[in-house]
C-alpha cells in the first residue's frame, strides 16, 4: 500500500486520472444494479439478462479499430470530456424506460453508455504507459484496478441500497450527478503529452498496427493470455442466481449487490497482497489459483452466504492477474503503437466478456445448472496456465522492471 501512496504523491497527473477513474467507475457500477433490478422487475428471462450483461462488453468490441487510431491522433483530455457527455445523456435516458416494450430502448442506451465507458478506460489506459514505465507501470495498473474494484464494491452495493430504499429512478439521477464531477475534472486536467502520428491518415495508421502486431507474436500471444481473463465476466451469472436461489431470503437488488460487492473486496487486497509476489515464473500458479477459486464457488453456488466468501476468494487473484498480463504487454508494445495495441486488446478482452455473458444465458436456457456452467468457466483457467507455459518456452519474456 506505501508504494502506492509514494507514486500518487509523486505523479501528479497519475493522482487525477485515478481520481477522475474513481468515480468514473463507480457511476458505470452504480447503474448496473438498477439495471438489473429493472429487467427482473419487467420479469425478463435469462436470455434478456444475459443479452444486457453481453451489451456492457460489445461497445468496445466493435469500436476497437477506430478508437485506437483515435487514441494515437486526438488529445486524451478531448476525448474524455466528450465520452463523459456521452455517459451523463445515456444515464439520464434510461429513465424513461418503464416497460418491457422499450427493452430495445434500453439495449441501445446500455450499448451507448457502455461504449463511452470502455472508450474512457481504454484512454486512461492507453496514457499510463506514456507517462510511466517498469515498476511504476505495473504499481499505476495495480492502482486502476483496485479502483475498478472499490468502485465496483460501493457502487454495486450502494446501487443494491438505493434500488431497495427509492427505486431504480433515484438510482439513475444521483449516477448522471456523479458524471457532471467526472466532467469538470476533465475539464480542467493537464496532460502534456506529444502524439507522434496525429498527421497520417486513419486508415494506414490500422494497418501499420495490425502489421506490427503479426510482426511480433509476442503482443498477440499476451492479448490472448489477458483476454482470458474476461472468463470472470460474472455479472449475468451473479443475476441469475439471486434470481434463482437468494431471493427466498433477500431482496434480489441487494442479492446482486452483496455478491458483487464480496468479489470486489477479494479484488481490492488481492493486489495489496500479492503485487509484490507476482512475476514471470509465478503468474502460472496465479492461474492455476483462479481455477480452483472459481470451482469451488461452483460447489457452492446455491448457498448465499457461501457464495459470498468464494466471491472473495474468486477476487483476490482476478486483480492481480489482470494487472500484471496487460502490464506484460505495455511492457512489450513499442511507445508508437500503445493506443491501438491497447485499443485492440481491450477489443479481444470485451468480446471474450460479451461471449462468456452470452453463453451463460444460452446454457442456462438450456436447463444447465448454474453450478456447471461455475465449473465450466473455472477449467477454462486450467488451459491458461498450460497456454502461458507454452509462451514462456517459445518466447523470452522480459521480467518488469
Amino acid at each position: 500500500m506505501k508504494r502506492y501512496l509514494i507514486l500518487l504523491r509523486n505523479e501528479p497527473l497519475l493522482r487525477r486520472l485515478s481520481l477522475i477513474q474513481l468515480l468514473a467507475y463507480f457511476g458505470a457500477w452504480f447503474s448496473n444494479v438498477a439495471i438489473y433490478t429493472l429487467l427482473i422487475q419487467m420479469g425478463a428471462d435469462a436470455t434478456t439478462i444475459a443479452l444486457v450483461a453481453a451489451l456492457h462488453f460489445l461497445p468496445g468490441v466493435f469500436q476497437a479499430p477506430l478508437s485506437g487510431v483515435i487514441l494515437d491522433r486526438i488529445h486524451p483530455k478531448r476525448l474524455m470530456i466528450l465520452l463523459t457527455l456521452i455517459e451523463i445523456f445515456a444515464t439520464l435516458s434510461l429513465i424513461s424506460i418503464d416497460n418491457i416494450g422499450m427493452l430495445w430502448v434500453l439495449y441501445v442506451l446500455v450499448f451507448i453508455r457502455m461504449g463511452a465507458a470502455s472508450f474512457h478506460f481504454t484512454v486512461e489506459m492507453s496514457l499510463l504507459p506514456r507517462i510511466l514505465e517498469g515498476k511504476d507501470l505495473q504499481a499505476a495498473n495495480e492502482i486502476h484496478s483496485i479502483i475498478w474494484s472499490l468502485s465496483y464494491t460501493f457502487g454495486m452495493a450502494l446501487s443494491g441500497l438505493v434500488v431497495y430504499w427509492v427505486g431504480v429512478t433515484t438510482a439513475f439521477l444521483l449516477d448522471a450527478g456523479l458524471f457532471v464531477i467526472v466532467l469538470f475534472l476533465a475539464y480542467t486536467i493537464k496532460i502534456d503529452i506529444e502524439l507522434s502520428q496525429s498527421g497520417t491518415k486513419m486508415m494506414v495508421m490500422m494497418r501499420e498496427a495490425f502489421t506490427y502486431i503479426r510482426a511480433n507474436p509476442i503482443v498477440y500471444h499476451l492479448i490472448i493470455l489477458h483476454a482470458i481473463i474476461g472468463f470472470t465476466a460474472f455479472d449475468a451469472l451473479v443475476a441469475l442466481a439471486a434470481k434463482q436461489y437468494y431471493s427466498q431470503i433477500i431482496a434480489v437488488s441487494l442479492g446482486i449487490g452483496l455478491l458483487n460487492a464480496s468479489r470486489a473486496v477479494g479484488l481490492v487486497i488481492g493486489p495489496m497482497v500479492l503485487g509484490h509476489w507476482i512475476n514471470n515464473g509465478r503468474l502460472g500458479w496465479l492461474l492455476l489459483a483462479e481455477a480452483l477459486s472459481i470451482i469451488f464457488w461452483a460447489l457452492v453456488i446455491d448457498d448465499f452466504y457461501l457464495s459470498m466468501v468464494a466471491s472473495i476468494t474468486v477476487g483476490f487473484v482476478t486483480t492481480t492477474l489482470w494487472s500484471y498480463t496487460y502490464t506484460l504487454l505495455q511492457h512489450h508494445t513499442h511507445s508508437d503503437y500503445y493506443g491501438r495495441v491497447i485499443a485492440y486488446n481491450d477489443m479481444i478482452f470485451l468480446g471474450v466478456g460479451a461471449f462468456v455473458s452470452l453463453l451463460i444465458g444460452y446454457l442456462a436456457t438450456l436447463g444447465v445448472a448454474l453450478s456447471m456452467i461455475t465449473l465450466i468457466l473455472g477449467s477454462v483457467f486450467v488451459f491458461a496456465a498450460l497456454y502461458y507455459q507454452w509462451i514462456r518456452q517459445m518466447y523470452e519474456l522480459e521480467e518488469i522492471g
